[in-house]
């Protein structure tokens, strides 16, 4: 059951998606920056437990082509003979993403991932960078109502398991210090969006289901939800600048290896966030910054500590 309910947000969040892909980006029409929310990159932690959400971010314009910068801060422990959280471990990555229409109501969206991640350890600090994986997803505009006040969107994708995949690293207190999942992943998202003058509120949904790689290690299936609120401090023929603040919590599943369920691989965190979006003409620039209200991943083994991300969009 619990399955079922995770598989049915995402599906819900997908809709969202596409409803904010209509319009977002062009400023002359849109009161509000709408934001998709799909978190691309991995999961939280890297790969699992280290991307954060969907990958869908507020967005200015209904189309666009674009880059993004997230990074993650986490404490880890050690190794298995250490009680204290003292390894500290950094996600990083830049990302190219877009987002094209196809018809009035259909979209595509899809984000390609550069990692570099470093954790600080005893022995020296050890460093990974490379491409990820590459997410595809299909965006549908559920609903518009006549004032379009309300919009819920609605989708669904997959994630090419075009990162690297290192058997080694799973052996650490963090085995999503990765690049890729080296599995085919899939991804359901919906989003609801309430906007009426300068006030607007989303709420997203995404979940992915994650399977077994060629090395027979499977990551285990992850929930996000997110509440934000906008609000537009300042709007002309050509510029457009509004704040937002919200909480973004994820849920990850154990992982497997071989079928069997490894522990202290599970856990769930909780974050506030704030942030502002603004636009001039067809370019949009965003920057937000997330500290956590509650942490408990791997079993308590790995602890949240900041993330910071910032995008600039090029309508077409």
């Amino acid at each position: 059951m619990k399955k079922i309910i995770f598989i049915i947000s995402l599906i819900v969040c997908t809709m969202n998606q596409a409803a904010v892909i209509k319009d977002s980006l062009y400023i002359p029409k849109a009161q509000f920056n709408d934001k998709i929310l799909f978190d691309d990159d991995c999961d939280a932690c890297g790969c699992a437990a280290g991307n954060g959400s969907s990958g869908f971010e507020s967005l200015l314009n209904p189309q666009f082509v674009g880059i993004k910068y997230f990074a993650q801060h986490y404490k880890a422990k050690e190794n298995l003979f250490v009680k204290d959280l003292t390894q500290d471990q950094y996600f990083n990555t830049l990302q190219l993403w877009g987002k094209i229409p196809l018809t009035k109501k259909l979209s595509v969206y899809a984000s390609l991932p550069f990692h570099f991640h470093e954790k600080k350890t005893q022995q020296g600090d050890i460093k990974i960078n490379g491409i990820g994986d590459l997410n595809v997803l299909g965006i549908y505009q559920l609903f518009n109502s006549k004032n379009t006040f309300h919009q819920l969107n609605g989708g669904i994708g997959v994630k090419v398991p075009l990162g690297k995949f290192d058997e080694k690293g799973i052996t650490g207190v963090n085995p999503s210090f990765q690049l890729g999942t080296g599995s085919w992943d899939y991804q359901m998202v919906l989003n609801y969006r309430y906007q009426k003058n300068k006030i607007a509120v989303l709420f997203n949904t995404d979940y992915t289901i994650k399977t077994e790689n060629k090395k027979h290690y499977d990551f285990g299936n992850q929930w996000n939800y997110s509440a934000t609120g906008f609000y537009q401090f300042y709007k002309n023929d050509n510029v457009v600048f509004s704040g937002k603040t919200g909480l973004q919590g994820e849920v990850y599943d154990a992982n497997k290896q071989f079928k069997e369920v490894l522990p202290n691989t599970a856990g769930s965190a909780l974050y506030g966030k704030l942030g502002f979006e603004a636009a001039y003409k067809k370019f949009s620039l965003g920057s937000e910054i997330m500290l956590p209200a509650y942490s408990n991943l791997a079993g308590g083994d790995i602890e949240a500590k900041s993330r910071f991300s910032i995008f600039f969009n090029l309508g077409i």
